[in-house]
Parts: C-alpha cells; sequence; structure tokens
C-alpha cells in the first residue's frame, strides 16, 4: 500500500507541475529515505488515486502505524512537510519562475505562487475545508462569518512534550522571519520544510511575500519585512503599501494597526497582509464627501461603515500619500472629550490607524481605520474593543481581516449554535448560560420555529447583526458631528 501512496503522490506532483517527469526517481528515493523504505518493487505499481493532501495524510498514517515516527502532532506535521519539500524547487527557482511569469503579468506570477503554495501542500487545504463560512446581508452590505475550526487541535503527548521542553534557543525569532523558509520544525514550533517565500522589494527596503497556511479568504498573502523590528504605522508603510498597489494592481494590501487591543496577535514583525478578495467595506458606499484643505485634488469621504473610516481617492499617488500622513499625525494627537476620545494617557499613545490600500478604475485608494485603545473600569479590555455585551460571540481583538468585514469568530461556537438552533426549534437542548439572553431575543422576536432551514437563516442573520454590533463597538467617532470636529482640526 505505501508504494501505491508514494506512486501516486508522484503521480499527482506531475499532475499540477510541482515536478517533471525526470524528477521522479529522484523524488521517490527521497520519499523512501524519510520512511525508512530500502527498496520499491520491480512491478509496475499502480498508484492511489486522490489528492495531494489526503495522499499526505495515509503516508503519514503508515509512518505512524510502522514505527517511522511517534504519534504525536509535530512528527506528523514535521515529517509531512518535509516530504513535500522533496517536491518543491530551491527558493531561487522559485523567484526566477515567478519573476519570469511576472513579466507576462503580475497575476501570472500571484498564480503561479498561490498555486505551488497549495499543491506542495502548504497552504491547508483540507483543514480549511473544515471551516464554517457564508455570507449575511446587514444594514452595512454582505459581511463575511467564518466559524475557525481549522487549526487542528494538539494531542496531550504534544502538550506534555512542549511543557517538559526547555526552550535554549530562539531560531527563528518569530513565526514570519524569512529563516523559517525551509525550516524542518521542531517541538513546539510549526514545520516549514515546503515553505517559500518571495522577494518584493517595497520602497527600497527588502520585504517578501508568501501566502498563510490556512487562508481565509482568497490569494490570503502575508508580505513581511527582512529586518525583525516592531510594527509601526507611519508614512512610510503608507509608501510601502502603495508601492505594493503599484507592483500588485489586482491585489488589496492593509495593516493590523500598531497598538495593543486594537492591532493584530503578531506585532513584534512589521507585516501586512493583502490578496484577491473584495471585502465589505471595499464595496461600502460614501455616507459623506469632504475635502482635505491641502489636497484639493483628492477625493475624501467617511464611509458608510460600522468602524470609523476615511477614503482617500485619487490619481496622483504622492497626494495621496502625503495626505494620508496628514491625517495620520492629526489623529495620532486628537482628543475629543465628546466622543470619549483621548490621544495620550501620561506619555502612553492611545490613536492610530488601521490602513488599507487598493487600485481602483486607476485610481489609488487609501482606507484609514481610525482607532483607539484607550480602557477604562466600564470596559477593562476596551473602550472601542467589542463590550462586554458581544463577548459570548467576539471578545477577541478587532484586527484587519475583521475591520473589513470578515468575521474569524472561534471554534466553540459551532457546538454553542447548534445548541441555540435547538432551542429556537423548542428541542430539548443545553444552551450556553452566556449565549441565553440572546437566545431568548431570538425566539421572543420569531417565536418558536418549526422548520430547521428557517432556524437556521435566521440565527445566521442574527450573528451577522452581533458582528455589526462588535464592528461598531470598535468605531471611535461614532457619528457625523464627531466626525465634522476631526476634520475641523484636520484642516485648521
Amino acid at each position: 500500500m505505501i508504494y501505491q501512496l508514494i506512486t501516486g503522490l508522484i503521480q499527482k506532483a506531475m499532475e499540477v507541475d510541482l515536478i517533471e517527469d525526470a524528477d521522479q526517481i529522484y523524488v521517490r528515493n527521497q520519499v523512501m529515505s524519510l520512511l525508512g523504505l530500502e527498496a520499491f518493487p520491480d512491478d509496475k505499481v499502480k498508484p492511489s488515486e486522490d489528492t495531494i493532501p489526503n495522499l499526505v495524510e495515509k503516508i503519514i498514517l503508515y509512518a505512524v502505524e510502522h514505527e517511522v515516527i511517534e504519534d504525536v502532532f509535530d512528527d506528523k506535521e514535521i515529517l509531512a512537510a518535509t516530504i513535500m519539500n522533496c517536491f518543491v524547487p530551491r527558493p531561487s527557482v522559485v523567484n526566477a519562475v515567478f519573476n519570469q511569469k511576472y513579466q507576462e503579468s503580475p497575476a501570472a506570477a500571484t498564480d503561479y505562487f498561490y498555486n505551488l503554495s497549495k499543491n506542495n501542500n502548504y497552504i491547508q487545504i483540507n483543514r480549511i475545508a473544515k471551516n464554517i463560512s457564508y455570507k449575511v446581508e446587514t444594514a452595512y452590505g454582505l459581511m463575511d462569518i467564518t466559524i475557525n475550526l481549522s487549526k487542528p487541535e494538539k494531542d496531550p503527548e504534544q502538550i506534555k512534550r512542549e511543557r517538559e521542553m526547555k526552550q535554549t534557543g530562539h531560531y527563528p525569532k518569530c513565526l514570519l522571519c524569512k529563516e523559517n523558509e525551509g525550516y524542518a520544525g521542531r517541538t513546539g514550533y510549526p514545520a516549514r520544510a515546503n515553505h517559500r517565500i518571495i522577494h518584493v522589494p517595497l520602497s527600497g527596503q527588502s520585504w517578501f511575500l508568501q501566502y498563510s497556511p490556512y487562508v481565509y479568504y482568497n490569494e490570503h498573502c502575508i508580505v513581511f519585512c527582512e529586518e525583525h523590528r516592531d510594527m509601526k504605522i507611519d508614512r512610510s508603510a503608507f509608501e510601502r503599501l502603495l508601492d505594493f498597489t503599484d507592483k500588485f494592481p489586482h491585489y488589496f494590501i492593509g495593516s493590523n494597526a500598531d497598538l495593543p487591543i486594537v492591532g493584530g496577535s503578531i506585532l513584534s514583525h512589521d507585516h501586512y497582509q493583502g490578496g484577491c478578495y473584495e471585502f465589505g467595506m471595499t464595496r461600502a458606499e460614501d455616507s459623506f464627501t469632504f475635502a482635505v484643505k491641502e489636497f484639493p485634488e483628492i477625493k475624501a469621504s467617511v464611509l458608510k461603515w460600522p468602524m470609523s473610516v476615511i477614503r482617500l481617492q485619487g490619481t496622483d499617488k504622492a497626494s495621496i500619500l502625503a495626505a494620508g500622513d496628514k491625517i495620520l499625525q492629526t489623529w495620532k494627537s486628537y482628543s475629543d472629550e465628546l466622543a470619549d476620545v483621548f490621544a495620550f494617557t501620561g506619555e502612553t499613545p492611545h490613536n492610530t490607524v488601521t490602513p488599507i490600500a487598493r487600485k481602483r478604475d486607476g485610481h489609488f485608494e487609501l482606507d484609514l481605520v481610525l482607532r483607539n485603545n484607550r480602557t477604562n473600569a466600564e470596559h477593562p479590555l476596551g473602550i472601542f474593543h467589542p463590550h462586554a455585551d458581544v463577548h459570548h460571540i467576539k471578545k477577541e481583538n478587532i484586527g484587519l481581516i475583521e475591520v473589513m468585514g470578515l468575521a474569524v469568530l472561534p471554534p466553540r461556537l459551532l457546538d454553542e449554535l447548534a445548541e441555540i438552533k435547538k432551542f429556537l426549534l423548542d428541542e430539548s437542548t443545553h444552551v450556553e448560560e452566556y449565549h441565553q439572553e440572546w437566545a431568548n431575543q431570538i425566539k421572543a422576536v420569531y417565536g418558536t420555529l418549526s422548520d430547521s432551514e428557517q432556524a437556521e437563516v435566521i440565527l445566521r442573520e442574527e450573528l451577522g447583526k452581533k458582528f455589526v454590533r462588535v464592528l461598531e463597538d470598535a468605531g471611535v467617532l461614532k457619528d457625523r458631528e464627531a466626525f465634522n470636529r476631526f476634520i475641523n482640526t484636520l484642516n485648521k
């Protein structure tokens, strides 16, 4: 059976252009060595018909059953990545092909690299397929809802190993460092043997492009700095974002904010996220337009969106950059007691932005989402953060992806929402205490339901409304009057 699996994997790799006919024997010998096999049958082996991820999973199962590796999460991940590394060209070759494809078109280059990252099993297609994803119509247009089920749970032996292990080094320094390319992995650190990155210079600095192994949307990429340095939102960041959209006009690119609470999960390494996807915020209409006095050539508007978003549009990249910097600098020192916005507590800054750049119809667009990370006694996790009454749905930071209208919700909700659905159908159920008030409110509006599909539709719609509330909580300027006060300060 193992010979059929190896032959099937080689055949599939040839079908998706990972390897060529002349590579077959070499690759087979490499995989055999990893599995402790010293010979291969002389007779023609019938290949197993399956997808690359499924074939790899079956080969790993063989390795566990035949004690090639232990039945431990990290051992299985390391072997799976190392096997697929046998099928992936060296970084210099991948970059050369990418640059060659780029001469054809930027989209041809990213298509090549995205398909490579999927076919070599770096992007975890099987696991991503477990996510629950759908769209919900809201007062602000369509929002994306995802219940994140893709990241596997660690087994007890894995957890025990990590607890017993003594960290003696810090290599790579973090999950985004370029040193992850080809890194085998270790206990408590993910396998990256089949990982490749593309060198993409931005504004005279060395940056790299990769894809997320757990993509949340089409061509979900990460663009990271060669230097391991803290996240920072400033004029240079805007310049790099706009530079990227010039190089890859079919992609948007944005950055998490650079302060705790309103920032992303990794603030220790300067990086952005992008991709080929249209979020709800991209489609958002203007709530109203306004003039930025120093830049009459630019269209500026406040979006009809639950968070506080200023959109700049124009054909001149330098003007967009300068106007964006003007707004950022004004906002960083801006306080408005009426809006409960204060720029500093002592010397601690609270104001920053979540920026997103794109090119559309020949125009540059720069969206600046105003953020503030201040806390108080009533809202210890953040005044402009999901409030306590929505924590039963979303308690985590609101990062770039959520800002744009894609809810990444915790896996616990899968079973919890199923119980609420039973409650709406008047079936025997156990609704978690923190959901009970919400479940009662839904039932009060719709009554007891008899149709399972109807209950599912209603529950999804209500979940969408909750996500909108999460975003509204994170909005800093809640009405037009508050925006007008900021715009007046901007134009002084």
